[in-house]
């Protein structure tokens, strides 16, 4: 069977997936698909293969711009079934247009990675502005967030900023990851290794029951706008969001 029928499989992470699609280049291999081993549905037609390959970073000497890259790492944080392809074709394609490859519209490789990039990149903005941190016991921050993108990372980037002396914890609730902060690194925890007991401080009780009397109390009924609230804060964030819970 032609290599070029069959779908390749790699670890999940960005690195391996960078390493995998070299590969390919180097043997001249155009797969009918790349997916994640442990997410892959065997199929008799087009047989998976897993290459032997160490993790190699000869692509990062490659000349591809720093927009590129940021542009296709964005694409690997969705959950679109054809991101690894996406990403494939516009390094491929940069070999032979360069960095210009970006604003190569014509190519459907392209206008899918603009078009995932930029989906991810507005539900990041939209959770670092949303997300509601509670005070637990210890003096410990927690939030929890469902998200369609895999956007922990760049959460956590943006809060090790924004709270550099406090301790907290973020919870993709949906992917079951906690990313931890303790004032000096993140840390990120995986599936069974999560095991968290919320216990709120009293003072954030309060606070909490101070909050929904004061945003219930400045809504003006006769003004109340459901489909324009919606669009400023769409309905799958209020989950969430304290002030919201009442209304899910």
């Amino acid at each position: 069977m032609n290599n070029s029928e069959s779908t390749y499989l790699y670890d999940g992470t960005w690195d391996g997936l960078l390493t995998l699609i070299f590969w390919l280049f180097s043997k001249r291999i155009k797969p009918f698909g790349i997916k994640v081993e442990e997410q892959y549905e065997e199929n008799l037609l087009y047989p998976a293969i897993k290459p032997m390959i160490a993790s190699d970073f000869s692509f990062s000497r490659k000349k591809v711009s720093n927009n590129i890259w940021r542009i296709l790492f964005l694409v690997f944080l969705t959950e679109e079934s054809d991101k690894e392809l996406v990403i494939y074709y516009v390094l491929l394609n940069d070999f032979k247009y360069g960095n210009e490859v970006i604003f190569r519209r014509n190519l459907n490789c392209v206008n899918k990675a603009l078009k995932y990039s930029r989906k991810v990149s507005h539900e990041a903005h939209k959770w670092k502005g949303f997300l509601r941190f509670s005070k637990m016991k210890g003096n410990i921050y927690y939030a929890k967030f469902h998200a369609d993108a895999n956007i922990l990372g760049i959460l956590a980037n943006h809060f090790v900023k924004r709270l550099a002396n406090e301790y907290w914890v973020i919870q993709d609730v949906g992917r079951n990851i906690l990313c931890l902060y303790d004032k000096q690194e993140v840390t990120f925890c995986y599936g069974e290794d999560i095991h968290l007991q919320i216990h709120k401080d009293e003072d954030e009780r309060e606070m909490e029951e101070i909050w929904r009397v004061f945003f219930q109390t400045i809504a003006i009924k006769e003004r109340k706008n459901l489909r324009c609230q919606q669009s400023f804060m769409p309905k799958k964030y209020w989950q969430d969001m304290l002030e919201m819970e009442d209304k899910v």
